[in-house]
């Protein structure tokens, strides 16, 4: 075969991600009718079906899964000789592809991004902001550089680092200020709210009130922190939240923050990285900025006492 492209391989990739050439060419900022020239040549160079065209749906033939596969890891390898060539200039310069799950990303990435800006001049970050399963998936795959979750992962291929533990607090009615804060075994009989699945944070609330899978109930997960707030605030039920989430989610809602008596729930924020990575050395630069301005923006939420004054 001699016709074979890096770009008909970066078009595969992208259409067996996405599984509609509309989207795989908006993924790689090409017209779809580009892309679906580049598929099918690339298909008539081979003698066989890569995909099967549905009305709705694009899928991987069986060859298609295989080739896809091999296609992948051939272009992470492509990728990390760039990534070598940037960690032999010591500095990391150019694009920063950074991950971070929704419930940080709202909250720190202002600050991660103008820490960034002033301690690696030339750096172009691009940040990707998902749940922690894709994350894993696209830091897998070279499709990241690194990610910015909550731990552990687990995984013995990344490489973790902590960088700080934040309490997770409860979110009532402002009618219920004055009450005092629940146990685990108290919640657990409560309407409790939750993050819709594939949420990190859903497990961490779920695993504090040591259920399994909350009750039968209709309607009563969030895509979003702030959704799950506003709800508390309509007297639907009750939520947790992490710390940092506190001065942005509960301004302009009815409702008032409580921290738990005894041993709190908590989260260990970090970042992680292919261990294989050129740019570790450089990573591992990355998450010491990252971590210390975490720590400034928590002082400077919480105060000289170490409580959050919500």
């Amino acid at each position: 075969m001699t016709n074979l492209t890096f770009k008909q391989l970066r078009y595969v990739d992208a259409l067996a991600r996405h599984g509609h050439f509309g989207r795989a060419a908006d993924s790689c900022a090409v017209s779809q009718p580009a892309l679906s020239v580049q598929i099918r040549d690339l298909e008539q160079e081979l003698g066989t079906k890569l995909f099967e065209r549905g009305a709705r749906q694009v899928r991987l033939t069986g060859f298609g899964e295989e080739f896809a596969a091999r296609a992948r890891e051939i272009l992470r390898s492509v990728d990390e000789l760039g990534e070598l060539a940037r960690a032999a200039r010591g500095r990391l310069v150019g694009r920063l592809r950074l991950g971070i799950i929704p419930t940080i990303a709202p909250y720190m990435l202002p600050r991660i991004l103008s820490t960034l800006s002033e301690r690696y001049e030339g750096i172009d970050v691009h940040v990707r902001e998902t749940v922690t399963p894709r994350l894993l998936q696209e830091l897998n795959d070279g499709r990241l550089d690194a990610a910015v979750v909550a731990l552990p992962v687990s995984e013995p291929n990344l490489t973790e680092v902590a960088l700080f533990d934040e309490e997770l607090v409860l979110v009532r009615h402002e009618s219920e200020a004055a009450a005092p804060p629940p146990s685990a075994d108290m919640l657990r009989e409560m309407r409790l709210l939750l993050l819709e699945e594939g949420h990190c944070f859903r497990d961490q609330a779920l695993s504090f009130c040591s259920l399994q899978s909350p009750r039968p109930r209709e309607g009563l997960d969030g895509s979003s922190l702030s959704t799950l707030v506003q709800m508390v605030g309509a007297g639907i039920g009750v939520t947790l939240i992490p710390e940092m989430a506190v001065p942005v989610e509960t301004r302009s809602a009815p409702v008032c923050v409580t921290h738990f008596e005894g041993t709190p729930p908590k989260r260990t924020v970090g970042m992680i990285w292919r261990r294989s990575s050129p740019l570790a050395d450089q990573l591992g630069e990355i998450a010491e900025a990252v971590g210390s301005c975490a720590r400034a923006m928590r002082h400077q939420q919480l105060g000289p006492s170490g409580v959050s004054a919500a």
